[in-house]
């Protein structure tokens, strides 16, 4: 009963991520050629949004920060 449950579970994830990769794809966002930390975090946000895209969110990352390499 268990393992039934883990992979229902795992398939509406899967699910609502591909619903969320959509929205993304309609939204252009994959056709960014300079890939950079807004463009990627906006993009990973959409797809993780899933179908809430389709009811009014539009996640968007404005600002980000990447760690430096140390020296």
């Amino acid at each position: 009963m268990f393992t039934r449950g883990m992979s229902l579970v795992a398939t509406l994830v899967v699910i609502w991520l591909i619903i969320g990769a959509i929205a993304a794809w309609q939204r252009g966002y994959f056709k960014h050629t300079e890939p950079n930390c807004v463009s990627t975090g906006t993009t990973a946000v959409t797809v993780i949004a899933g179908p809430l895209n389709y009811f009014g969110a539009n996640p968007k990352v404005s600002d980000c920060k990447t760690p430096q390499p140390s020296k």
